[in-house]
């Protein structure tokens, strides 16, 4: 496979347990369909349940293109925006492949970490009740779906507690009487 700026050969490489393919010259990095959600699940665990499916909300998104052939079946690849982070990626529709130019996975991570940290409590529970939904009808295992909603229930009580620490405060001191009386 070709890198779709410098086209040269691209070379295999780990990027948290997962192999991708990266040029040796810009540093771009190719991902075969799944395998950036695999990197990004493997970054941080706690980001597992943001999934974003590229192509599940095509209506959603603007699609340009920037001439640049995928790597792997040589097609035009479009530009995406991925979900609410700023970074704009290179993928391809036939083959489901992503590339990302040199420090972009590192800024997708970093963006959905800010997006974490960031997310109110009423959109938490937004999240556990899709989360919950995902149970019966989402794409990944059952036993997947079920760390993602443990996971959003977890950063809800975090949110939960960082908004209200009344809250904390009170059951802090109901865990001391219960411990001393």
């Amino acid at each position: 496979m070709k890198c779709p700026s410098c086209q040269i050969e691209l070379t295999k490489k780990k990027l948290n347990d997962i192999e991708v393919d990266e040029c040796p010259t810009c540093q771009g990095i190719w991902f075969e369909k799944d395998e950036l959600r695999q990197a990004k699940d493997a970054a941080d665990p706690d980001l597992k349940w943001m999934d974003f499916e590229i192509w599940k909300h095509e209506d959603q998104f603007k699609i340009s293109s920037r001439n640049r052939p995928c790597p792997q079946c040589n097609q035009a690849m479009a530009v995406v925006r991925y979900g609410n982070t700023r970074v704009k990626i290179d993928c391809c529709a036939l083959c489901k492949g992503v590339w990302l130019d040199k420090g972009e996975f590192k800024k997708i991570i970093r963006d959905l970490n800010n997006e974490l940290l960031n997310k109110s409590f009423p959109r938490y529970i937004l999240a556990s009740l899709e989360e919950a939904a995902e149970i019966l009808i989402g794409p990944e295992s059952f036993i997947s779906e079920w760390k993602d909603l443990c996971t959003v229930l977890r950063m809800m009580q975090y949110r939960l507690l960082a908004e209200n620490p009344k809250i904390g405060a009170a059951m802090k001191s109901v865990q001391e009487s219960n411990i001393l009386g």
